[in-house]
């Protein structure tokens, strides 16, 4: 009996994308290279997302539709796409954005003839809620350096991660651990991916990033549009909220007293530990690693101060609870 082997999965994680799903599986079945599996993982969605993906899924034999019973969060969602592929390359799409129908073709001629390369994605820009052009994503990275320490320095700047639906070889996803549960998780999969091996960016515009309220990054960066203005620095009200960032990638976050930025910290340094690196490259990268802290130290401190409010909270309610409870005692006496 023949098996569908295709040669590339996409994985498409989605979550009440009944507004924008239909564009984006348009534009992704009308690519000029059909040769892939597409595969949805439904992250127990309330709208109509699954009935939507489910139709088409009978239409174009090339879909496989799966439904999860209860939200997992989105890093075990965007895993989970993974986890179900099947083919020698991988590339993970969005249910909001869309892409020009040689995005993939140009993509997969680039990794065929480099194997160097191990990632390959486009130039960017943003689209509204319509489809029509707002502006060009201006953040350029030398990630197609052949020295590793200088792709770890860039990737640890300031980008919003849209090389992460890029074409990339399975064989490299599978040397680095899945995407984990915290804040930023997506840009440290990326940096990872960077110690593995070069990415190339196409210099054109085939990759169309819709920007809407719905989406994590306007509801956790509301001013993430000003991070292509390329400014050197963040502004305090340019910073995401890592604590509720943390809970959208792992919905079991929620409620638990979290450090994001000391776990990103963490990641970061397990990330130069664990790898190949000689000594001189490691110490590069630990060189870079200190210089993006410095000026950023308080993000440190806050999660210290957070934990403390959150631990004083709790005691303050456990004592208040006795003492109600120790006051209806004596009532009930009297």
């Amino acid at each position: 009996m023949y098996k569908f082997q295709p040669k590339l999965s996409i994985g498409l994680p989605v979550y009440n994308g009944e507004k924008f799903i239909q564009e984006s599986l348009d534009s992704l079945l009308n690519q000029t290279f059909g040769d892939f599996e597409l595969i949805i993982s439904d992250n127990a969605s309330t709208d109509n997302t699954e009935e939507i993906c489910r139709n088409y899924a009978a239409q174009d034999q090339r879909i496989c539709y799966y439904r999860q019973d209860s939200n997992i969060g989105c890093a075990r969602n965007f895993n989970r796409v993974l986890e179900l592929s099947k083919s020698e390359y991988f590339k993970w799409a969005a249910y909001d954005d869309l892409h020009a129908p040689d995005f993939i073709s140009k993509c997969m001629q680039i990794l065929e003839q480099n194997p160097d390369y191990i990632l390959c994605h486009s130039h960017t820009y943003f689209i509204d809620e319509q489809g029509k052009f707002l502006q060009n994503y201006n953040i350029n990275l030398n990630t197609n350096s052949a020295k590793l320490q200088v792709r770890f320095n860039e990737l640890l700047t300031k980008h919003l991660g849209y090389q992460m639906y890029g074409v990339i070889r399975k064989s490299a996803l599978e040397k680095i651990p899945p995407m984990g549960g915290y804040g930023n998780a997506d840009g440290i999969l990326l940096l990872r991916l960077g110690m593995i091996g070069q990415f190339y960016e196409i210099p054109e515009y085939l990759f169309f990033a819709r920007s809407h309220s719905q989406q994590s990054l306007s509801m956790f960066f509301p001013n993430y549009l000003e991070i292509t203005n390329n400014n050197p620095q963040y502004s305090l009200d340019m910073l995401p909220d890592f604590y509720e960032y943390s809970v959208w990638f792992d919905s079991s976050n929620q409620g638990k007293i979290l450090f994001p930025h000391w776990r990103i910290f963490k990641e970061y340094l397990l990330s130069i530990s664990q790898s190949s690196l000689n000594l001189y490259e490691q110490l590069l990268c630990y060189f870079f690693l200190c210089k993006k802290l410095s000026g950023n130290e308080f993000l440190l401190v806050k999660d210290l101060w957070m934990a403390g409010k959150i631990l004083l909270s709790r005691k303050l309610a456990t004592a208040k609870a006795a003492k109600a409870q120790v006051s209806s005692h004596y009532s009930g006496i009297n």
